[in-house]
């Protein structure tokens, strides 16, 4: 197990930190507080942060290729355009039911995920946004839609359904109305008391690095699905992962401290593994 020398990016109390995103236009990291309905940006070079909240729990925040954000709120799809104004992109409200993780696909559509707040099996989905905002269901049937990541080549697409225990791969077709998954199966397994695969991020390499919620580690999977690095954190939820910085070299670490009667007091800050890698360019969302 390896030990590396992880530094603390935001110190934070965050109830539940999630989904860290590179903006490369902006030079910053983007992370939201779910269940605090905030989006925090961080800039490495100067320490610089703001927070913006949001009238909903907020899953997921990405940059848009024209500037704002395309957020998973509790009742759908939005859009902050650069200015702060907002709009519904896709407004699909269910009692009882929340977005959660979301990711930008190479072709700059949103795969947005919901889970019911008692987290019920089945009772979340996975769907695609398109920029127009035209919406697929793609996984009808899903407990807690979590981590989402495309490989290298844009071939293959990695997902978690967290209660699962398992990251699966899709092949990923493309067509005049944009990707599509075919052929799940599953990539690995995580074994009982390891923890649970929450987030995920792809590298530079094809290697999947995922946060294991309960479980205090981040590990990194080669394209094979074999286990090469564990990364082993003070914290016990660390929820997601995600490569950025200038070179895109520094791992950065959301983590939560929701559900924990003694959290550490770094639960729920924004960690960071400086030179872990090297990530992938993002993909803003084209709408």
């Amino acid at each position: 197990m390896s030990r590396p020398r992880l530094e603390v990016a935001v110190r934070e109390h965050a109830a539940l930190g999630e989904g860290p995103t590179w903006d490369p236009v902006a030079e910053r990291l983007i992370w939201v507080d779910i269940l605090s309905a905030r989006v925090h940006t961080y800039d490495p070079a100067d320490g610089r942060r703001t927070v913006m909240a949001t009238e909903q729990h907020v899953g997921a925040a990405k940059p848009r290729a024209g500037g704002g954000l395309v957020v998973n709120l509790r009742d759908g799809v939005g859009l902050y355009d650069a200015d702060g104004a907002f709009r519904w992109l896709v407004h699909d409200a269910e009692p009882g039911r929340r977005g959660n993780d979301a990711a930008v696909a190479p072709d700059g559509a949103l795969w947005a995920g919901t889970m019911r707040y008692d987290e019920s099996e089945a009772g979340g989905s996975l769907t695609r946004v398109a920029p127009d905002g035209t919406a697929t269901r793609v996984l009808p049937l899903v407990a807690c839609s979590n981590g989402t990541g495309w490989s290298p080549d844009g071939r293959l697409m990695y997902y978690t359904d967290t209660p699962t225990r398992r990251i699966d791969v899709f092949d990923v077709d493309v067509d005049v109305d944009g990707e599509r998954v075919t052929g799940r199966r599953p990539f690995v397994t995580v074994e009982e008391g390891a923890g649970y695969p929450d987030g995920l991020t792809v590298d530079a390499e094809g290697a999947v690095w995922v946060a294991l919620w309960d479980g205090g580690a981040v590990r990194r999977y080669t394209p094979d699905g074999r286990l090469d690095r564990v990364v082993a954190l003070p914290v016990r939820r660390p929820t997601a992962c995600a490569f950025g910085g200038r070179a895109l070299r520094d791992l950065y670490i959301s983590t939560a401290r929701t559900g924990l009667a003694a959290p550490h007091p770094l639960s729920g800050s924004l960690l960071v593994l400086p030179d872990a890698g090297r990530g992938m360019p993002g993909t803003a969302f084209a709408g």
